[in-house]
């Protein structure tokens, strides 16, 4: 590769990492893989396709970073191992999905296109706190793979900042390893990659913390080894009696957790009796590991005192993680509690490298797991309201601990510690829940909120009568419970709400006065009520009397009428704008820039951009939503939910870009993506905001996401993009 494109330092680590490669991968690379990587990358290189990013990192060194960290952290295969090299290749089009699956496999294209969605949703911006949290989730769902690939990404580039100068790209990227990427890695049993993410986010956010801590570390080293050697010593004579092989070593609990127990207790250094853990490794066939585990765990319960208090077995029910341990904290010398983990070598290379380890013993898997896991992800997905809700259930999801109850017919279910009666009806099925009112827990009766305990068993007790409460969500522990409660709670009030205006109208009906939504608009406000939902639900559940929503109704139809009279002649009519009396009247309700105090988004499921035919819909949150006409939602909205249908329309002007985007197909001709942002890039009221790209037997296939004054400039480009040679379809997509 060109040496002017490496720094001197970047030039040494490449040789290093190069070398590293080659003996952490030999046995999955072939010579073809390294030669054909070494020439894409040598000549995009070259061509300056591969520029450091805008944070001043180069692409290259970052990735065989990132790949020798896979090989050595996490045993990645061979296709992840290829993806994390040639995703950016492929995403600067130096190599199309189609040349990939013909020099490798559609698995290797799979993968490099989870990273490129990856990618795009960071764009120039940090995902956690925004409303892409969603969609990388998702991404992330649909290969356990990719997450384990952009967890060891995120520790490299952790890695390589420590001395970077942008501090808020530093403190962002801090933010998003400690909130997201190491709990994943936590969720996926990579505890060491995890307790490395922890140590340098907190390094990077609070300095002096994190450098106090380990100058306390350092100061007491000597002491702290002194007195694991003490304990350590009468074990192995014990167990060298044994004839067992095995290694015993001491290791010190990470910075971050010391801070955490620093910070949680409110103790000091002096104060935490756990700084270090003793562990024992040992080397024995597959079929004797338990018996041998347990017969140590004896040892050391004979010389030292143990707290049954914190006991931990992990050997007969694994971590939904994988993770196999005993756990003990016995009294050692001196009256100091030490934590005592006793597992074997496949035990301890599945503790390190986390589930990906299970891909060395056959047999031996936890897809069942993952597959539990991941759709709890998807369940998390579909009812969270914003971004930090989502964060924060999807957090709590990922670091708690376990209990383990049972069915009356003996069936397991894992729980997150402090998981009540009504998370397990919950766990079960979403109707089991909605329904209970309780359950039989070892035999005896226990109200919804009570905390299972590992080993009860557990019967639920339902009434058809039972529906979802609000104040449910103040003691379920469970994202599922909690996404299912809400959603449930939603659909009632909608019910409700639908109830609601159904008295409503026949009342009206049977008085013989027609109704005006407009009117009746005002009559709510007037009310005082937030939402259309919030105004039938009270008539639902008599709380407003319906007598009294008419003779108000008819009040405000009185005043309007009288101070339109009295205040509004023709002439003065004529001259006020067509956006002026329609906001007015109240029927109709405008939007655009230059339109003030009125709350409304616009739908994401299908993007409306100025000029199009649009209508309202106000949410359950009180928010306006807009949608075009022909949305996919549209006919379902209006079906389901007329009353909270608004008409809607533009102001008279256009103001700012809307983001719309387009579908295009075509002949897999080289250049094509070049004359198509060429066009684009030449239009004065057009931005292209982002483009991916795939290909496949010869069909060029893109999706292009453009900013757009409106429907008359997004026409003109459609035009524009059907004339590039080789396009044979441009359609605007949702």
């Amino acid at each position: 590769m060109p040496t002017k494109y490496f720094t001197p330092d970047e030039h040494k680590r490449v040789r290093e990492i190069l070398g590293a490669l080659g003996e952490a991968a030999a046995d999955i690379f072939t010579r073809d893989d390294y030669r054909t990587l070494r020439r894409l990358i040598a000549g995009a290189v070259a061509d300056g396709k591969l520029p450091r990013d805008r944070y001043g990192i180069n692409p290259v060194v970052h990735n065989l970073d990132t790949a020798l960290t896979l090989c050595e952290m996490v045993s990645a295969d061979r296709n992840m191992i290829l993806s994390i090299m040639l995703y950016e290749l492929c995403q600067k089009e130096i190599i199309t999905t189609d040349e990939i699956a013909r020099i490798w496999d559609e698995d290797v294209v799979r993968l490099v296109n989870g990273m490129l969605k990856v990618a795009t949703l960071y764009g120039s911006h940090g995902v956690v706190k925004t409303d892409n949290f969603r969609k990388l989730l998702m991404t992330f769902a649909e290969d356990i793979r990719v997450i384990i690939i952009m967890i060891v990404d995120r520790l490299t580039l952790m890695r390589a900042i420590n001395h970077h100068p942008d501090e808020k790209f530093v403190a962002d990227t801090a933010f998003e390893a400690n909130y997201l990427y190491a709990p994943l890695a936590h969720r996926l049993g990579l505890y060491k990659i995890k307790g490395e993410l922890e140590d340098m986010s907190l390094k990077y956010t609070a300095r002096d913390t994190y450098t106090r801590i380990a100058r306390e570390l350092n100061a007491t080293k000597v002491t702290r080894d002194a007195y694991i050697a003490d304990f350590i010593a009468p074990l192995k004579e014990r167990i060298d009696a044994t004839g067992l092989k095995y290694e015993i070593k001491g290791r010190t609990k990470s910075i971050f957790s010391i801070w955490n127990k620093l910070r949680r207790q409110k103790v000091e250094m002096k104060d935490i009796y756990d700084l270090f853990a003793i562990r024992i490794i040992l080397d024995v066939p597959l079929e004797q590991e338990k018996a041998e585990c347990w017969k140590i765990y004896s040892i050391v319960a004979d010389m030292y005192t143990p707290n049954p208090a914190r006991m931990k077995d992990w050997l007969s029910i694994p971590k939904s993680n994988g993770y196999e341990s005993l756990h003990t904290t016995v009294l050692g010398p001196g009256e100091k509690w030490v934590e005592v983990q006793i597992r074997t070598r496949r035990m301890d290379l599945i503790a390190e490298k986390g589930l990906a380890a299970h891909w060395k013993y056959k047999g031996i898997k936890s897809e069942s797991n993952l597959d539990s896991w991941m759709n709890n992800i998807r369940d998390i997905l579909e009812t969270a309201d914003g971004p930090m809700e989502l964060m924060k259930n999807f957090k709590m999801d990922l670091y708690s601990n376990e209990v383990f109850v049972f069915t009356p017919k003996g069936d397991l279910y894992k729980l997150p510690e402090g998981a009540t009666v009504l998370d397990f009806a919950f766990n079960i099925h979403s109707k089991l829940g909605c329904t209970c009112v309780g359950g039989r827990v070892n035999g005896r009766n226990r109200k919804l909120n009570y905390k299972l305990k590992s080993g009860d068993t557990v019967e639920i007790s339902t009434s058809p009568q039972q529906m979802p409460k609000l104040d449910w969500l103040n003691f379920v522990v469970t994202s599922k419970a909690r996404s299912k409660i809400r959603q449930s709670i939603k659909e009632l009030e909608h019910r409700s709400a639908e109830l609601g205006k159904e008295l409503l109208m026949r009342r009206f009906k049977n008085r013989k006065i027609e109704i005006d939504e407009g009117m009746l608009m005002r009559t709510i406000k007037r009310l005082q009520f937030k939402t259309v939902t919030d105004f039938y639900n009270a008539i639902s559940a008599e709380n407003l009397n319906i007598n009294d929503v008419i003779a108000q109704y008819e009040q405000t139809e009185r005043e309007f009428h009288t101070d339109n009279k009295e205040h509004t002649s023709a002439e003065e009519f004529e001259l006020r704008t067509t956006d002026e009396r329609d906001q007015e009247s109240g029927d109709v309700l405008i939007i655009g820039d230059n339109v003030k105090g009125i709350n409304y988004r616009l739908a994401r499921c299908c993007n409306p951009i100025y000029g199009d035919d649009v209508f309202g819909f106000v949410s359950s949150e009180g928010v306006i939503k807009i949608h075009r006409c022909d949305c996919p939602n549209a006919a379902n909205i209006r079906q389901k939910y007329p009353y909270r249908v608004i008409t809607t329309r533009w102001s008279g002007k256009a103001g700012k870009q809307f983001t719309t985007a387009l579908r295009i197909v075509g002949q897999d001709d080289i250049g094509i993506v070049t004359n198509i942002s060429s066009i684009i890039n030449k239009e004065k009221d057009v931005t292209l905001r982002d483009i991916s790209v795939s290909s496949h037997f010869g069909t060029f296939s893109g999706h292009l996401v453009l900013g757009v004054s409106d429907t008359s400039s997004l026409e003109n480009i459609i035009r524009k993009i059907r004339t590039v040679k080789g396009v044979k379809d441009v359609q605007r997509s949702n």
